[in-house]
């Protein structure tokens, strides 16, 4: 990745700094998602607010799905090697590991998580990040399922290693 030029002070950003302000994006990201979840619950309740922002995360992910629609229903090998690729940074970010990809379908670990860092960061009980990771986690159903894949979420869970586990499968009619 070629260094950035910061215009306004002239100096060259390291690939170390992009890196950074890219794992400090996403986590601006959940704490977006932590925020309104906090402010609506207070409003509405939290099982009204999960539920909206589970709906509005969710379309979102259908939007994304899109660019993987010419993978459905069944070219699985083919979405891993697209999905994979369209993880920024992989390894600075989500840090997937393929655990099997198979015409039966696929499955991914992600072992690190930015957002689920920054929820911890802000103090989120055990309780508070499940209830982010389901929220956050909609968002790859969204993709999945719009880019015509049967998906089931496995979002994090306290004690578990890594954060959540994505199970994509073909969609069968």
């Amino acid at each position: 990745m070629p260094a950035a030029a910061n215009e306004a002070s002239g100096s060259v950003m390291s690939e170390e700094e992009m890196r950074e302000q890219l794992v400090n994006a996403i986590k601006a990201r959940a704490l977006f998602y932590y925020a309104f979840y906090k402010e609506f619950s207070a409003e509405i309740g939290p099982e009204k607010t999960r539920e909206i922002m589970k709906r509005a995360v969710y379309k979102r992910g259908l939007e994304i799905g899109a660019r993987f629609a010419r993978f459905a229903p069944s070219d699985m090998a083919g979405l891993k090697d697209a999905f994979l690729a369209f993880i920024p940074d992989p390894e600075m970010t989500f840090n997937p590991q393929l655990q099997s990809c198979s015409a039966a379908g696929i499955d991914i670990e992600l072992a690190t998580c930015p957002l689920k860092d920054a929820w911890r960061q802000a103090g989120a009980t055990d309780e508070d990040v499940v209830i982010m990771t389901e929220i956050a986690g909609a968002v790859d159903k969204g993709t999945f399922e719009g880019a015509g894949f049967s998906f089931e979420p496995d979002t994090w869970r306290p004690g578990r290693q890594g954060c959540c586990r994505l199970h994509i499968r073909p969609r069968t009619p």
